[in-house]
Protein backbone atom coordinates (compact mmCIF):
# COMPACT_ATOMS: atom_id res chain seq x y z
CA UNK A 1 0.00 0.00 0.00
CA UNK A 2 1.16 3.63 -0.86
CA UNK A 3 1.61 6.83 0.94
CA UNK A 4 -1.85 8.04 -0.88
CA UNK A 5 -3.65 4.62 -0.44
CA UNK A 6 -2.67 3.92 2.99
CA UNK A 7 -3.85 7.91 4.28
CA UNK A 8 -7.25 7.54 2.26
CA UNK A 9 -8.03 4.28 4.13
CA UNK A 10 -6.92 6.20 7.31
CA UNK A 11 -9.17 8.93 6.66
CA UNK A 12 -12.02 6.61 5.73
CA UNK A 13 -11.90 4.97 9.19
CA UNK A 14 -11.24 8.48 11.17
CA UNK A 15 -14.02 10.16 9.66
CA UNK A 16 -16.28 7.77 11.01
CA UNK A 17 -15.34 7.69 14.57
CA UNK A 18 -15.67 11.88 14.88
CA UNK A 19 -18.25 14.77 13.59
CA UNK A 20 -18.18 15.78 10.19
CA UNK A 21 -17.10 19.19 11.19
CA UNK A 22 -13.80 18.16 13.53
CA UNK A 23 -12.81 15.78 10.55
CA UNK A 24 -12.88 18.44 8.03
CA UNK A 25 -11.23 21.08 10.44
CA UNK A 26 -8.41 18.76 11.37
CA UNK A 27 -7.81 16.51 8.35
CA UNK A 28 -8.19 19.13 5.72
CA UNK A 29 -4.98 19.22 4.10
CA UNK A 30 -3.19 16.41 5.67
CA UNK A 31 -1.53 13.42 4.05
CA UNK A 32 1.42 10.79 3.89
CA UNK A 33 4.47 12.65 2.62
CA UNK A 34 6.80 9.41 3.74
CA UNK A 35 7.18 5.77 5.17
CA UNK A 36 10.69 5.20 6.18
CA UNK A 37 11.31 1.43 7.43
CA UNK A 38 8.79 1.26 10.70
CA UNK A 39 7.90 5.18 10.41
CA UNK A 40 5.06 7.38 8.47
CA UNK A 41 5.74 10.91 8.15
CA UNK A 42 2.39 13.55 7.88
CA UNK A 43 2.26 16.57 6.29
CA UNK A 44 -0.09 19.05 8.09
CA UNK A 45 -1.03 22.53 6.97
CA UNK A 46 0.04 24.85 9.63
CA UNK A 47 1.64 24.48 13.06
CA UNK A 48 -1.66 25.05 15.00
CA UNK A 49 -2.79 21.30 12.80
CA UNK A 50 0.05 19.88 13.69
CA UNK A 51 -0.18 20.26 17.38
CA UNK A 52 -3.77 19.65 17.99
CA UNK A 53 -3.40 16.20 15.68
CA UNK A 54 -0.29 15.41 17.94
CA UNK A 55 -2.14 15.67 21.14
CA UNK A 56 -6.04 14.89 20.12
CA UNK A 57 -5.48 12.34 17.16
CA UNK A 58 -2.14 10.55 17.05
CA UNK A 59 -3.11 7.70 19.41
CA UNK A 60 -6.55 6.99 16.84
CA UNK A 61 -3.76 7.65 14.21
CA UNK A 62 -1.66 5.19 14.64
CA UNK A 63 -4.13 2.54 15.84
CA UNK A 64 -5.76 2.43 12.62
CA UNK A 65 -2.17 2.89 10.84
CA UNK A 66 -0.79 0.10 12.19
CA UNK A 67 -4.23 -1.83 11.99
CA UNK A 68 -3.70 -1.82 8.21
CA UNK A 69 0.82 -1.89 8.40
CA UNK A 70 1.84 -3.58 11.32
CA UNK A 71 5.51 -3.00 11.35
CA UNK A 72 4.81 0.88 11.46
CA UNK A 73 5.73 1.63 14.98
CA UNK A 74 5.96 5.46 15.12
CA UNK A 75 4.23 8.30 13.11
CA UNK A 76 5.17 11.74 13.10
CA UNK A 77 3.90 15.35 12.62
CA UNK A 78 5.31 17.45 10.09
CA UNK A 79 4.50 20.73 8.40
CA UNK A 80 4.32 21.64 4.81
CA UNK A 81 8.04 20.33 3.28
CA UNK A 82 10.01 20.29 6.59
CA UNK A 83 12.68 18.29 7.06
CA UNK A 84 12.62 16.65 3.90
CA UNK A 85 14.99 16.53 1.03
CA UNK A 86 14.37 17.97 -2.35
CA UNK A 87 14.91 15.01 -4.27
CA UNK A 88 12.08 13.37 -2.21
CA UNK A 89 9.72 16.08 -3.82
CA UNK A 90 11.02 16.25 -7.20
CA UNK A 91 10.34 12.94 -7.21
CA UNK A 92 6.70 12.80 -6.31
CA UNK A 93 5.86 15.71 -7.56
CA UNK A 94 2.61 14.27 -8.60
CA UNK A 95 2.17 12.65 -5.36
CA UNK A 96 1.87 15.94 -3.52
CA UNK A 97 -1.03 17.52 -4.73
CA UNK A 98 -4.17 17.69 -1.92
CA UNK A 99 -6.16 14.99 -2.00
CA UNK A 100 -9.92 15.78 -2.39
CA UNK A 101 -12.66 14.13 -0.87
CA UNK A 102 -15.60 14.07 -2.09
CA UNK A 103 -17.48 14.36 1.49
CA UNK A 104 -15.81 17.69 2.55
CA UNK A 105 -16.88 19.71 -0.77
CA UNK A 106 -19.42 21.21 2.03
CA UNK A 107 -21.45 24.16 0.60
CA UNK A 108 -19.60 27.51 2.07
CA UNK A 109 -23.08 29.59 2.47
CA UNK A 110 -25.11 26.38 4.36
CA UNK A 111 -22.37 24.21 5.55
CA UNK A 112 -24.30 21.48 3.80
CA UNK A 113 -22.64 18.39 2.54
CA UNK A 114 -24.34 17.40 -0.96
CA UNK A 115 -23.30 14.01 -0.50
CA UNK A 116 -26.28 13.38 2.45
CA UNK A 117 -29.46 12.99 0.47
CA UNK A 118 -32.50 10.95 1.07
CA UNK A 119 -31.16 8.75 -2.37
CA UNK A 120 -28.77 7.54 0.03
CA UNK A 121 -30.99 7.44 3.41
CA UNK A 122 -31.99 4.13 4.42
CA UNK A 123 -35.83 4.20 5.89
CA UNK A 124 -36.64 1.37 8.25
CA UNK A 125 -38.62 0.70 11.31
CA UNK A 126 -35.94 2.70 13.77
CA UNK A 127 -36.37 5.87 12.12
CA UNK A 128 -39.68 5.76 10.08
CA UNK A 129 -41.16 8.78 11.97
CA UNK A 130 -38.05 10.83 11.94
CA UNK A 131 -38.20 10.18 8.44
CA UNK A 132 -41.70 11.09 8.07
CA UNK A 133 -41.39 14.21 10.26
CA UNK A 134 -38.68 15.26 7.81
CA UNK A 135 -40.59 15.34 4.81
CA UNK A 136 -43.46 17.09 6.67
CA UNK A 137 -41.22 19.80 7.35
CA UNK A 138 -39.60 19.99 3.55
CA UNK A 139 -43.36 20.41 2.25
CA UNK A 140 -44.31 23.49 4.63
CA UNK A 141 -41.00 24.44 6.46
CA UNK A 142 -41.95 26.74 9.56
CA UNK A 143 -45.55 25.53 9.37
CA UNK A 144 -45.64 22.14 10.05
CA UNK A 145 -43.33 20.19 12.97
CA UNK A 146 -41.34 23.69 14.34
CA UNK A 147 -38.86 22.57 16.20
CA UNK A 148 -38.14 19.30 14.69
CA UNK A 149 -36.34 17.55 17.03
CA UNK A 150 -34.22 14.61 16.39
CA UNK A 151 -32.67 12.27 19.23
CA UNK A 152 -31.05 8.71 18.65
CA UNK A 153 -28.01 6.76 19.74
CA UNK A 154 -23.93 7.52 18.01
CA UNK A 155 -24.27 6.49 14.38
CA UNK A 156 -27.25 6.06 13.57
CA UNK A 157 -27.56 8.91 10.74
CA UNK A 158 -28.87 11.73 12.36
CA UNK A 159 -26.67 14.06 10.95
CA UNK A 160 -27.79 12.47 7.91
CA UNK A 161 -31.19 12.95 7.86
CA UNK A 162 -30.41 16.51 9.00
CA UNK A 163 -28.36 17.30 6.35
CA UNK A 164 -30.79 15.35 3.44
CA UNK A 165 -33.15 17.71 4.99
CA UNK A 166 -31.25 20.75 4.94
CA UNK A 167 -30.22 19.84 1.09
CA UNK A 168 -33.96 19.19 -0.58
CA UNK A 169 -35.39 22.77 1.55
CA UNK A 170 -32.40 24.20 -0.72
CA UNK A 171 -33.85 22.24 -3.73
CA UNK A 172 -37.29 23.06 -3.64
CA UNK A 173 -37.09 26.18 -2.15
CA UNK A 174 -33.83 28.07 -3.63
CA UNK A 175 -34.61 31.98 -1.94
CA UNK A 176 -34.47 29.91 1.25
CA UNK A 177 -31.21 30.95 3.64
CA UNK A 178 -30.70 27.45 5.07
CA UNK A 179 -27.79 27.26 7.28
CA UNK A 180 -26.48 23.46 8.83
CA UNK A 181 -24.15 24.30 11.94
CA UNK A 182 -23.59 21.77 14.65
CA UNK A 183 -23.62 22.88 18.31
CA UNK A 184 -19.88 22.47 19.28
CA UNK A 185 -18.95 25.40 16.00
CA UNK A 186 -22.51 27.90 17.37
CA UNK A 187 -21.03 27.59 20.84
CA UNK A 188 -17.14 28.35 19.56
CA UNK A 189 -19.40 31.33 17.71
CA UNK A 190 -20.75 32.96 20.79
CA UNK A 191 -17.31 32.73 22.52
CA UNK A 192 -15.83 34.43 19.74
CA UNK A 193 -18.41 36.73 19.30
CA UNK A 194 -18.25 38.03 23.07
CA UNK A 195 -14.44 37.43 22.71
CA UNK A 196 -14.15 40.14 20.31
CA UNK A 197 -17.34 42.32 21.33
CA UNK A 198 -18.88 41.29 18.13
CA UNK A 199 -21.49 39.33 19.21
CA UNK A 200 -24.78 41.57 17.48
CA UNK A 201 -22.84 40.57 14.10
CA UNK A 202 -23.06 37.18 15.58
CA UNK A 203 -27.09 37.62 15.93
CA UNK A 204 -27.59 39.56 12.84
CA UNK A 205 -26.36 36.59 10.86
CA UNK A 206 -28.43 34.29 12.61
CA UNK A 207 -31.26 36.31 12.59
CA UNK A 208 -31.66 36.36 8.86
CA UNK A 209 -32.01 32.40 8.41
CA UNK A 210 -34.98 31.39 7.35
CA UNK A 211 -34.22 27.17 8.11
CA UNK A 212 -31.78 26.70 11.11
CA UNK A 213 -30.25 23.15 11.70
CA UNK A 214 -27.91 22.36 15.23
CA UNK A 215 -26.62 19.34 14.79
CA UNK A 216 -25.72 17.41 18.86
CA UNK A 217 -27.32 20.50 20.85
CA UNK A 218 -26.85 18.35 23.77
CA UNK A 219 -23.47 20.59 23.73
CA UNK A 220 -25.11 23.30 24.53
CA UNK A 221 -25.82 21.31 28.25
CA UNK A 222 -23.72 23.48 30.75
CA UNK A 223 -23.08 26.63 28.63
CA UNK A 224 -25.09 29.18 29.99
CA UNK A 225 -24.26 31.84 28.08
CA UNK A 226 -24.64 30.24 24.92
CA UNK A 227 -28.05 29.01 25.80
CA UNK A 228 -28.92 32.41 26.51
CA UNK A 229 -27.80 33.50 23.15
CA UNK A 230 -29.84 30.34 21.68
CA UNK A 231 -32.96 30.96 23.54
CA UNK A 232 -33.18 34.36 22.28
CA UNK A 233 -32.43 33.26 18.71
CA UNK A 234 -34.78 30.85 18.84
CA UNK A 235 -37.51 33.10 19.87
CA UNK A 236 -36.73 35.34 17.09
CA UNK A 237 -36.98 32.81 14.85
CA UNK A 238 -39.90 31.21 15.86
CA UNK A 239 -41.89 34.09 15.79
CA UNK A 240 -41.18 34.80 12.20
CA UNK A 241 -42.09 31.62 11.46
CA UNK A 242 -38.81 30.33 10.50
CA UNK A 243 -37.94 26.67 10.99
CA UNK A 244 -36.01 24.87 13.39
CA UNK A 245 -34.57 21.60 12.96
CA UNK A 246 -32.24 20.00 15.87
CA UNK A 247 -30.84 17.06 16.87
CA UNK A 248 -29.55 15.05 19.95
CA UNK A 249 -28.33 11.51 21.33
CA UNK A 250 -31.02 11.68 23.67
CA UNK A 251 -34.52 13.54 23.92
CA UNK A 252 -35.10 16.87 25.60
CA UNK A 253 -35.87 15.94 28.77
CA UNK A 254 -32.64 14.38 29.81
CA UNK A 255 -30.10 16.60 28.56
CA UNK A 256 -28.33 17.22 31.70
CA UNK A 257 -27.78 21.34 32.71
CA UNK A 258 -30.42 22.34 30.25
CA UNK A 259 -32.59 25.29 31.51
CA UNK A 260 -35.78 24.69 31.85
CA UNK A 261 -36.94 27.55 29.36
CA UNK A 262 -35.30 25.82 26.59
CA UNK A 263 -36.33 22.62 27.67
CA UNK A 264 -39.81 23.26 26.63
CA UNK A 265 -38.89 25.33 23.34
CA UNK A 266 -37.44 21.88 22.31
CA UNK A 267 -40.16 19.89 23.76
CA UNK A 268 -42.68 22.32 21.79
CA UNK A 269 -42.96 20.80 18.10
CA UNK A 270 -42.53 17.30 17.01
CA UNK A 271 -40.17 14.76 18.65
CA UNK A 272 -38.88 11.89 16.52
CA UNK A 273 -36.34 8.99 17.54
CA UNK A 274 -33.75 6.94 15.72
CA UNK A 275 -33.10 3.36 17.26
CA UNK A 276 -31.10 0.63 16.60
CA UNK A 277 -31.55 -0.41 12.52
CA UNK A 278 -33.00 -4.21 12.63
CA UNK A 279 -31.03 -7.09 10.42
CA UNK A 280 -32.70 -6.40 7.16
CA UNK A 281 -31.65 -2.59 7.10
CA UNK A 282 -28.47 -2.66 7.93
CA UNK A 283 -28.21 -5.38 5.00
CA UNK A 284 -29.87 -2.37 2.97
CA UNK A 285 -27.50 -0.16 4.34
CA UNK A 286 -24.73 -2.20 3.05
CA UNK A 287 -26.08 -2.61 -0.38
CA UNK A 288 -26.66 1.13 -0.72
CA UNK A 289 -23.43 2.01 0.81
CA UNK A 290 -21.64 -0.19 -1.32
CA UNK A 291 -23.45 1.15 -4.74
CA UNK A 292 -22.10 4.90 -4.13
CA UNK A 293 -18.72 3.15 -4.28
CA UNK A 294 -19.43 1.30 -7.48
CA UNK A 295 -18.33 -1.84 -5.83
CA UNK A 296 -20.67 -5.45 -5.43
CA UNK A 297 -19.81 -8.03 -2.90
CA UNK A 298 -21.90 -10.98 -2.25
CA UNK A 299 -25.03 -11.87 -0.54
CA UNK A 300 -23.55 -14.02 2.54
CA UNK A 301 -20.71 -11.09 2.53
CA UNK A 302 -23.58 -8.58 2.86
CA UNK A 303 -25.36 -10.92 6.05
CA UNK A 304 -22.10 -11.50 7.57
CA UNK A 305 -21.39 -7.87 8.05
CA UNK A 306 -24.91 -7.33 9.33
CA UNK A 307 -24.76 -10.10 11.66
CA UNK A 308 -21.56 -8.99 13.02
CA UNK A 309 -22.28 -5.35 13.84
CA UNK A 310 -25.50 -4.44 15.31
CA UNK A 311 -25.21 -1.54 17.45
CA UNK A 312 -23.97 1.27 14.91
CA UNK A 313 -24.21 1.93 11.22
CA UNK A 314 -20.81 4.12 11.60
CA UNK A 315 -19.04 0.42 12.50
CA UNK A 316 -21.51 -0.87 9.13
CA UNK A 317 -19.69 1.89 7.28
CA UNK A 318 -16.08 1.15 8.49
CA UNK A 319 -16.58 -2.24 7.59
CA UNK A 320 -17.37 -1.96 3.89
CA UNK A 321 -14.90 0.28 3.68
CA UNK A 322 -12.11 -2.05 4.96
CA UNK A 323 -13.74 -4.59 2.12
CA UNK A 324 -13.61 -1.49 -0.55
CA UNK A 325 -9.58 -0.75 0.54
CA UNK A 326 -8.35 -4.54 -0.18
CA UNK A 327 -10.86 -4.26 -3.69
CA UNK A 328 -9.09 -1.24 -4.83
CA UNK A 329 -5.64 -2.29 -3.87
CA UNK A 330 -5.88 -6.09 -5.11
CA UNK A 331 -8.41 -5.28 -8.03
CA UNK A 332 -10.40 -8.57 -6.73
CA UNK A 333 -13.73 -8.38 -4.66
CA UNK A 334 -13.20 -9.87 -1.63
CA UNK A 335 -15.45 -13.55 -0.72
CA UNK A 336 -16.68 -14.25 2.65
CA UNK A 337 -13.44 -16.09 3.70
CA UNK A 338 -11.12 -13.15 2.53
CA UNK A 339 -14.23 -10.39 4.43
CA UNK A 340 -13.82 -12.99 7.60
CA UNK A 341 -9.90 -12.20 7.91
CA UNK A 342 -10.19 -8.57 7.25
CA UNK A 343 -12.54 -7.93 9.47
CA UNK A 344 -11.76 -10.46 12.58
CA UNK A 345 -10.06 -8.01 14.58
CA UNK A 346 -13.00 -5.62 13.80
CA UNK A 347 -15.73 -7.22 14.70
CA UNK A 348 -13.79 -8.21 18.21
CA UNK A 349 -13.61 -4.41 19.28
CA UNK A 350 -16.94 -3.79 18.14
CA UNK A 351 -18.46 -7.01 20.01
CA UNK A 352 -15.82 -6.59 23.04
CA UNK A 353 -17.73 -7.16 25.93
CA UNK A 354 -17.43 -4.64 28.23
CA UNK A 355 -15.91 -3.79 31.94
CA UNK A 356 -17.25 -2.46 35.16
CA UNK A 357 -15.45 0.81 34.82
CA UNK A 358 -17.00 1.61 31.33
CA UNK A 359 -20.13 1.33 32.43
CA UNK A 360 -19.39 3.41 35.53
CA UNK A 361 -17.80 6.65 33.29
CA UNK A 362 -21.10 6.23 30.57
CA UNK A 363 -23.63 6.51 33.98
CA UNK A 364 -21.66 9.48 35.09
CA UNK A 365 -20.70 10.97 31.67
CA UNK A 366 -24.53 10.52 30.68
CA UNK A 367 -25.88 11.94 33.29
CA UNK A 368 -23.35 14.77 33.96
CA UNK A 369 -21.77 13.80 36.35
CA UNK A 370 -18.44 12.18 37.26
CA UNK A 371 -17.37 8.86 39.08
CA UNK A 372 -16.42 10.66 41.73
CA UNK A 373 -20.20 11.42 42.54
CA UNK A 374 -21.29 8.24 41.87
CA UNK A 375 -19.31 6.34 44.42
CA UNK A 376 -20.31 8.90 46.88
CA UNK A 377 -22.43 8.69 49.90
CA UNK A 378 -24.57 11.86 48.54
CA UNK A 379 -28.47 10.96 48.47
CA UNK A 380 -29.46 13.98 46.47
CA UNK A 381 -31.98 12.25 43.56
CA UNK A 382 -29.48 13.64 40.89
CA UNK A 383 -27.02 11.28 41.73
CA UNK A 384 -28.88 8.59 43.87
CA UNK A 385 -30.82 7.89 40.07
CA UNK A 386 -27.82 7.15 37.89
CA UNK A 387 -25.95 5.24 40.84
CA UNK A 388 -28.79 3.10 41.07
CA UNK A 389 -28.98 2.53 37.29
CA UNK A 390 -25.35 1.85 37.71
CA UNK A 391 -25.68 -0.90 40.26
CA UNK A 392 -28.91 -2.26 37.37
CA UNK A 393 -26.53 -1.85 34.61
CA UNK A 394 -23.72 -3.72 36.09
CA UNK A 395 -25.61 -6.52 37.27
CA UNK A 396 -27.66 -7.16 33.34
CA UNK A 397 -24.83 -6.74 31.39
CA UNK A 398 -22.24 -8.36 33.72
CA UNK A 399 -23.73 -10.61 36.19
CA UNK A 400 -21.34 -9.28 38.69
CA UNK A 401 -22.52 -10.45 42.08
CA UNK A 402 -24.51 -7.63 44.32
CA UNK A 403 -21.35 -7.89 46.20
CA UNK A 404 -18.63 -7.24 44.15
CA UNK A 405 -20.86 -4.20 43.10
CA UNK A 406 -21.05 -2.76 46.32
CA UNK A 407 -17.47 -2.63 46.60
CA UNK A 408 -17.03 -1.10 43.13
CA UNK A 409 -19.53 1.45 44.11
CA UNK A 410 -18.03 3.30 46.66
CA UNK A 411 -18.62 0.28 49.45
CA UNK A 412 -21.82 0.38 49.62
CA UNK A 413 -23.88 -2.24 51.66
CA UNK A 414 -24.55 -5.24 48.90
CA UNK A 415 -28.59 -4.50 50.41
CA UNK A 416 -28.38 -1.36 48.80
CA UNK A 417 -27.50 -2.74 45.40
CA UNK A 418 -30.28 -5.71 45.61
CA UNK A 419 -32.92 -2.92 46.62
CA UNK A 420 -31.36 -0.55 43.79
CA UNK A 421 -31.45 -3.70 41.19
CA UNK A 422 -34.95 -4.76 41.97
CA UNK A 423 -36.07 -1.22 42.06
CA UNK A 424 -34.72 -0.11 38.83
CA UNK A 425 -36.19 -3.60 37.33
CA UNK A 426 -39.93 -2.83 38.37
CA UNK A 427 -39.70 0.71 37.03
CA UNK A 428 -38.51 -0.74 33.79
CA UNK A 429 -42.20 -2.29 33.49
CA UNK A 430 -44.35 0.94 33.49
CA UNK A 431 -41.96 3.64 32.72
CA UNK A 432 -41.27 4.19 28.92
CA UNK A 433 -39.06 7.05 29.55
CA UNK A 434 -36.77 5.52 31.77
CA UNK A 435 -36.37 2.30 29.19
CA UNK A 436 -35.11 4.65 26.98
CA UNK A 437 -32.43 6.69 28.99
CA UNK A 438 -30.69 3.27 29.90
CA UNK A 439 -31.19 1.68 25.92
CA UNK A 440 -29.51 4.76 25.17
CA UNK A 441 -27.15 4.39 27.64
CA UNK A 442 -26.63 0.95 26.64
CA UNK A 443 -25.87 2.26 22.83
CA UNK A 444 -22.83 4.07 24.53
CA UNK A 445 -21.74 1.62 26.27
CA UNK A 446 -20.97 -0.87 23.53
CA UNK A 447 -20.12 1.63 20.59
CA UNK A 448 -17.00 2.68 22.33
Amino acid sequence: MNEKELWEAVLAQIQLQISQANFTTWFKGTRIIAKKENEVLISTPNTFVKEWLEQKYKHLIFKIISGFEPKIKEIKFLIGKQNLKPSFWQEREEQKQQLEFEQLKVDSETNLNPRYTFKNFVVGSFNELAFAASQAVIKNPGVLYNPLFIYGGVGLGKTHLLEATGNEIVKLYPKKKVKYVPAERFIREVVEGIKNQKIEDFKLKYQKVDVLIIDDVQFLAGKEKTQEEFFHLFNSLYQKNKQIILSSDRPPKIIPSLTERLRSRFEGGMIGDISLPDFETRVAILKVKAQEKNVEFSEEVYNFIAQSFKRNIRDLEGALNRLIVYYKLNNKVPDLSITKKLLKKVILGANQWTTPNKIISTVAEFYDLTQKDLLSSSRKKEITKPRQIAMYLLKTELKSSYLSIARKLGGKDHSTVIYACEKIAKQLEKDKKLEEEIELIKQRIYSG
